[in-house]
């Protein structure tokens, strides 16, 4: 390609020799195409990076906040004259300093004029600027603006020489390169843009903390980034809320990056009728009320959520208040709990310090982003005192010529009334008392009644005063600590006159501490339905009857639903859920939502991550993940498996592990928690059972298959598993609730993989076999019916029996209604 075009360079000269008709057009010169894109694109992305989208270190202000400033002042739009309409202002900066359309002008003006967007307003803005509901702003004709009192301070002595000035985009007027900036506006309002290949995302802050901040570090230089943080303790939003823990502050503050978990301020009331209901006062920065509240009542339409039966957005001038109204058995915990999880009122403030450094971006942490703003006004103090300083003397200049005017008065008058012009008055007057240009002109200019003794006098005293400032000026730009003991006085006024107390609230993440630490330890039954409803209810609930009662309502259910596992355990304890499919999730007892007796409790998809189609299974609690304990499992199919207990002790506890791998038509049925020494029974749905060493399984990993179990009768599938002990029975319930119990020395031990023997004799009069467990005399057991109806009884209250038989009658069942799970438990609650 460079070969072409040399070619064609060469045609080119040799046409403009040979004709001439070229010449006026200049030199072709040969450019690479892709060297050309990559130098147009790079210079592409520094404008819009310095002027466009992000802010400079100094004053925190991008280029058109910087310009929209500067025109209000200009145009005298000051906080305490009338307002004027927005057009005006949006047209000023645009035709002087700003050539990139209205809009882009006006939604700044709007956001700056916006309370609920900046900590600080900017614009003290009259008329429709929008809402926190994503309402736009009126258009610009309609809406009415001026500079807010703090941002005043933003230009103070900008006429003094304070910064630099560079030519506007046609060179026909000068405008500010930074502001003076005696408020510390990057860190007070924060800053978001987004420039080619980089962005910034600069939280805002309480103006008081950050001057305690400044303050701290002119007076000590080395303080750490650690100290700054006992002064500026974090963001401060403009819409309070709360901020969860500090890591992702002090992340922010020391790299200049890191993730601010912020949530909602809510409340929970009680109503007179019983029901309770939360209050949401606050909401996140940046957060839209009305998608808000839309997505909280999608959530509740898809049933998502469930447990909430009102939706109310009751904000008035007065505040915001979105009203939340609970079902009755609902805990309001949880469903926090899960609008936090699935809507944003709880919201991740993504914190990336980018700003200008003399023109380059850079990612600062907050030490630095002081320095440079301490820097940056020990530039405009010393550029304001030199300006002051030349003033003074060359109004002291001007003195010192009337000065010797005065003294020499007769002569002076004599010699401006014997000169023909004023032009050789003042050369009369600078040769013979040796006086400049400049003092000559005053004392042409010099009034009459100047000339009286009163006057001379003022003008003596005004000559002393002004070589005493010279003297204190002069003092200050010779001594940088001086300089910053100017700094800390303004920035003190500035916190009296501006500082307000911090709105968002500073609290605790709860993964930075225990939270089984608040939950008091108690024993509880955790039941879970056919369609994944969960709860758990203390166990005091369920008073012990004697065999053969009718029991109490232990769950209410919907008529297409019935209750499959029953667990008791403790809230302090994991309990491991697997899944049909193989999957294995984890939760502690606390975190499963304590419901009514007759409730139907809390979709398990609210708290674990199951897919649509899975279900839960099994559900073990675990104490600890001890090295010497194994989890054995059975599938429907008859597969066994054992594997090591620690292989599921993970960080990962509600995403979910896979538990074992699964044949395409088989599903996970039964899980338990051995010492890998047991002997295992496994009980089928037609009344047999196998029962042979644990032994004869090796331990696998967990993603492994397993090996036969039980060699099946066509039709036939495994129901339940348990592990073989001394001095103990084998329970078996049938679905029309008969049952027995049988001593395990009537189980052979038989090889891994046969067809097992006989366990109970099943009739249409029983029923199929629901679930058998090993027992003990001094256990209770628990029954629960697909209509919710829950009997709690001892074990010893079933007769022991031979396997050959059809047991007797354990629990009485409706018509329409039967068994559908078997709890076994010690009275102490240790489980079984």
């Amino acid at each position: 390609m460079a070969d072409d075009f040399d070619k064609n360079d060469d045609n080119s000269q040799s046409g403009q020799a040979g004709t001439g008709q070229l010449g006026n057009l200049g030199k072709v010169v040969p450019v690479k195409l892709e060297d050309e894109m990559k130098n147009s694109y790079i210079d592409y992305a520094m404008s819009v990076i310095v002027m466009r989208a992000l802010p400079d270190v100094r004053d925190g202000l991008k280029p058109v906040h910087r310009r929209i400033l500067y025109a209000m002042q200009e145009a005298g739009m000051a906080s305490n004259k009338p307002y004027k309409k927005s057009a005006r202002i949006v047209g000023e900066v645009l035709g002087k300093y700003h050539p990139h359309g209205d809009t882009s002008v006006y939604d700044t003006i709007v956001r700056m004029a916006q309370n609920f967007s900046y900590r600080y307003m900017l614009a003290d803005g009259h008329g429709n600027f929008g809402s926190v509901d994503g309402d736009s702003a009126a258009a610009m004709r309609y809406t009415e603006v001026r500079m807010s009192k703090i941002s005043e301070i933003m230009l103070s002595d900008i006429e003094k020489n304070t910064v630099e000035f560079m030519p506007n985009y046609d060179e026909s007027l000068k405008e500010p390169a930074v502001l003076p900036a005696k408020m510390p506006n990057l860190l007070v309002n924060g800053s978001a843009g987004i420039a080619v290949g980089m962005a910034t995302n600069i939280p805002p802050h309480n103006l008081g903390e950050v001057i305690d901040g400044i303050l701290m570090m002119i007076d000590d230089p080395e303080v750490t980034i650690m100290d700054l943080m006992t002064k500026i303790k974090g963001p401060d939003f403009p819409t309070g809320g709360l901020v969860m823990g500090k890591e992702g502050i002090i992340s922010a503050y020391t790299t200049g990056r890191g993730a601010v978990k912020m949530r909602a301020r809510t409340h929970v009331e009680e109503r007179p009728n019983g029901k309770t209901r939360i209050v949401v006062t606050e909401l996140p920065y940046q957060v839209n009320k009305a998608r808000l509240v839309e997505k909280i009542a999608q959530l509740v339409r898809d049933k998502t959520i469930e447990g909430i039966t009102g939706l109310n957005d009751e904000s008035d001038r007065d505040g915001m208040s979105v009203v939340i109204d609970l079902r009755r058995d609902i805990n309001a915990d949880v469903i926090l709990n899960q609008l936090y999880r699935h809507t944003q009122l709880q919201e991740t403030f993504g914190v990336i310090m980018l700003a200008l450094v003399d023109g380059q971006p850079r990612v600062l942490n907050l030490k630095q982003i002081l320095e440079y703003y301490i820097k940056h006004q020990e530039d405009v103090v010393r550029r304001r005192t030199q300006y002051d300083l030349d003033k003074a003397k060359a109004r002291a200049h001007i003195l010192e010529g009337l000065t010797i005017a005065l003294e020499n008065l007769d002569g002076v008058i004599a010699d401006i009334r014997g000169s023909r012009t004023a032009d050789i008055a003042k050369e009369a007057l600078t040769s013979k008392y040796a006086l400049s240009e400049k003092q000559a002109q005053a004392i042409l200019d010099l009034r009459l009644q100047r000339l009286t003794g009163l006057e001379q006098e003022k003008i003596e005293t005004e000559y002393l005063q002004i070589l005493t400032t010279i003297d204190e000026l002069t003092a200050i730009l010779g001594d940088e600590q001086k300089i910053l003991n100017i700094i800390k006085e303004e920035l003190t006024e500035v916190k009296r006159k501006f500082d307000d107390d911090r709105r968002t609230e500073l609290t605790m993440d709860a993964s930075e501490f225990d939270i089984a630490d608040l939950i008091a330890e108690e024993d509880v039954v955790v039941t879970l339905t056919h369609n994944n409803y969960i709860k758990r209810q203390p166990i005091a609930v369920y008073r012990s009857q004697r065999r053969g009662g009718r029991g109490v309502a232990g769950m209410g259910t919907k008529e297409e639903d019935f209750v499959e596992n029953m667990i008791v355990t403790s809230t302090h304890r994991n309990i491991l859920f697997f899944t049909n499919r193989g999957r294995v999730y984890q939760l502690m007892g606390y975190e499963i939502p304590e419901s009514g007796r007759t409730a139907k409790g809390t979709a398990i998809i609210n708290l674990l991550p199951i897919e649509n189609g899975e279900k839960i299974t099994a559900v073990i609690p675990v104490e600890e993940f001890a090295e010497d304990k194994f989890l054995f499992m059975t599938t429907k199919k008859g597969v066994v498996k054992k594997t090591s207990l620690p292989e599921y002790d993970t960080s990962r506890k509600k995403t979910g592990l896979i538990a074992l791998s699964l044949d395409e038509d088989d599903e996970l049925i039964a899980v338990k928690l051995t010492d890998g020494n047991r002997s295992v029974i496994l009980g089928t749905k037609d009344g047999y059972a196998i029962c042979f060493e644990e032994t004869d399984v090796r331990s696998m990993g967990r993603n492994t298959r397993g090996v036969r179990g039980i060699t099946l009768r066509k039709g036939d599938e495994v129901v339940g598993m348990d592990n073989v002990h001394a001095n103990a029975t084998v329970l078996t319930v049938t679905r029309n609730g008969y049952g027995k119990r049988t001593t395990t020395e009537g189980y052979r031990q038989q090889t891994r993989g046969g067809k097992g023997i006989i366990n109970i004799k099943v009739t249409e009069k029983t029923g199929e076999v629901i679930g058998i467990k090993v027992v003990r005399e001094e256990q209770e057991f628990m029954l629960i019916t697909t209509g919710g109806i829950v009997i709690r009884s001892t074990v010893d209250q079933i007769s022991v029996i031979g396997r050959n038989t059809q047991g007797v009658k354990v629990m009485k069942t409706e018509v329409d209604d039967e068994v559908s799970a078997l709890a076994v438990f010690d009275h102490e609650d240790e489980i079984d």
